[in-house]
């Protein structure tokens, strides 16, 4: 609760630049953000499994301001669904979902395109783990995930009018995901999304 409270008190110091930067300017502002993830994990101990994405959504507000003509900072804060799952006899799932902290920078190549990338620190909202038995599903919670994920962000994002925005991103996780192990594993994925700013 203390990381969450923490959380939102940042975003909301953010949005209050953001604001006051929209009124001088009438650019940035405050703004809501959700879409599609495809998650799996990554590293050098998975890449002879038979992994494949888990498929979930990321919903949350993100702040711009402008601190020149063509570049932005916006930080942000989504509840995103990642894991991933192996299409072994158990069909496996690995159900992990993360309350997502990315502080982005983005440059804009024209009044519409613009490039983005920066870093992201998460954290372990839920960790379920689940298989198919004999025609029943068997799921168990884990406290063997990480509770902190960190990693960088990059995509490409295009501005429609009124306020309107779609963005393509792939986030590279560079925590490991499990605690006490020395496993090669990592949270990787794309997101596709639709943002509105106010």
């Amino acid at each position: 609760m203390k990381k969450l409270t923490m959380i939102f008190a940042v975003i909301a110091l953010f949005a209050v630049n953001a604001n006051a930067q929209s009124s001088n300017e009438g650019r940035g502002g405050l703004g809501i953000r959700g879409g599609g993830n495809f998650y799996t994990f990554g590293g050098g101990d998975i890449s002879e499994d038979n992994y494949t994405n888990r498929t979930g959504f990321h919903l949350g507000l993100y702040s711009t301001f402008f601190v020149a003509e063509s570049f932005a900072i916006e930080p942000g804060v989504y509840y995103a669904m990642k894991g991933t799952r192996n299409d072994d006899f158990l069909n496996s799932r690995a159900n992990l979902d993360y309350v997502d902290v990315p502080v982005l920078a983005r440059a804009y190549l024209t009044e519409g395109f613009n490039i983005f990338a920066g870093p992201q620190i998460s954290f372990l909202a839920a960790s379920t783990f689940e298989g198919d038995l004999f025609g029943s599903t068997v799921s168990f919670d884990s406290n063997n995930v990480r509770e902190t994920d960190y990693g960088l962000v990059v995509g490409l994002g295009y501005n429609l009018p009124k306020g309107l925005n779609v963005q393509g991103s792939y986030s590279y996780g560079m925590a490991p995901v499990f605690k006490n192990s020395n496993s090669d594993v990592y949270n990787r994925g794309f997101n596709l999304s639709v943002g509105l700013t106010f």
